[in-house]
């Protein structure tokens, strides 16, 4: 039986995240886009960019992170937090059983990482999303971690960037998952006040209550090539307008067109993209 965030992705999500690999896992990876089959340590010398088909397989949170900070000390930060069922939520499982099942998938204890680093020795905060955590869904752990991080780059006077993927607010906390929206929003507004740089990421795939606060409040809003980004999913749109969408809809590339975001960057040129946006933005400071 799928579980209840299978049910709720859009269906084209749905498909990549389910479809199970017949290539063993260690030197070998399977391109879920062109199909073909890829030597891992070249694919990882290529940051997890097919080489066949330039397309952009998703990575965990931990390993973005070790991508693009440099590869020098890190201090992680708020990473004693984990999630606790104070509603006791039971769907087809309950949520301290989902809880304990991410983090055996993830080996994370919530969906949202963050360290203090450096990028090309500029001193930086950075947080990213763990997809494999309950789909990257946002509830009062991930908020806090957010707001924590906000809060060490406030008082450290450090520039913040942030990679979202998500299914968007975690449905097992309801209505507190939905505060996070406006918890990390108004941390985001105390960025901005400081006059401290905030970067937004937007990583394949971004919806919800994550896409509908902290990942579009960025100074620079940017995405990854061909990253779906919406609030819900084409297929619930159409049924529920009766219209049909235009192709490429919620694609970074039609996003970017109709100017809901500011840059497409691919991924090997993000960390020189985004040092070269931080220099300018604090060099006016």
């Amino acid at each position: 039986m799928a579980n209840w965030f299978e049910k709720i992705l859009p269906s084209f999500i749905r498909k990549e995240t389910t479809k199970k690999s017949t290539i063993p896992e260690g030197l070998w990876q399977s391109c879920n886009s062109c199909n073909n089959i890829l030597y891992v340590p070249e694919l990882e010398s290529n940051l997890f960019v097919c080489p066949k088909c330039d397309h952009h397989i998703r990575i965990g949170a931990r390993k973005r992170l070790e991508l693009f900070l440099d590869a020098s000390e890190t201090i992680e930060i708020s990473q004693e937090k984990s999630p606790k069922d104070w509603l006791k939520f039971k769907d087809t499982k309950s949520y301290k059983d989902r809880i304990d099942s991410a983090e055996e998938i993830s080996n994370e204890k919530e969906a949202l990482i963050a360290m203090k680093g450096s990028l090309k020795k500029m001193p930086i905060v950075a947080s990213a999303f763990e997809f494999r955590y309950m789909g990257g869904s946002m509830g009062s752990v991930v908020g806090q971690k957010f707001v924590d991080t906000v809060n060490f780059a406030l008082e450290n006077q450090l520039p913040m960037i942030c990679f979202s993927t998500s299914g968007g607010a975690r449905m097992q906390e309801s209505l507190i998952s939905l505060y996070q929206m406006a918890k990390t929003s108004a941390a985001i507004e105390k960025m901005r006040q400081a006059r401290l740089p905030y970067i937004s990421v937007m990583i394949d795939p971004i919806y919800g209550g994550v896409s509908a606060s902290l990942a579009m409040l960025g100074d620079i809003n940017i995405a990854e090539p061909k990253a779906l980004v919406g609030f819900t999913g084409p297929r619930v749109i159409e049924q529920t307008l009766n219209v049909q969408l235009p192709e490429g809809f919620q694609r970074s590339e039609f996003l970017l067109e109709h100017g809901a975001i500011d840059k497409i960057v691919h991924r090997k040129d993000l960390r020189d993209t985004i040092h070269r946006l931080l220099y300018s933005l604090t060099s006016n400071k």
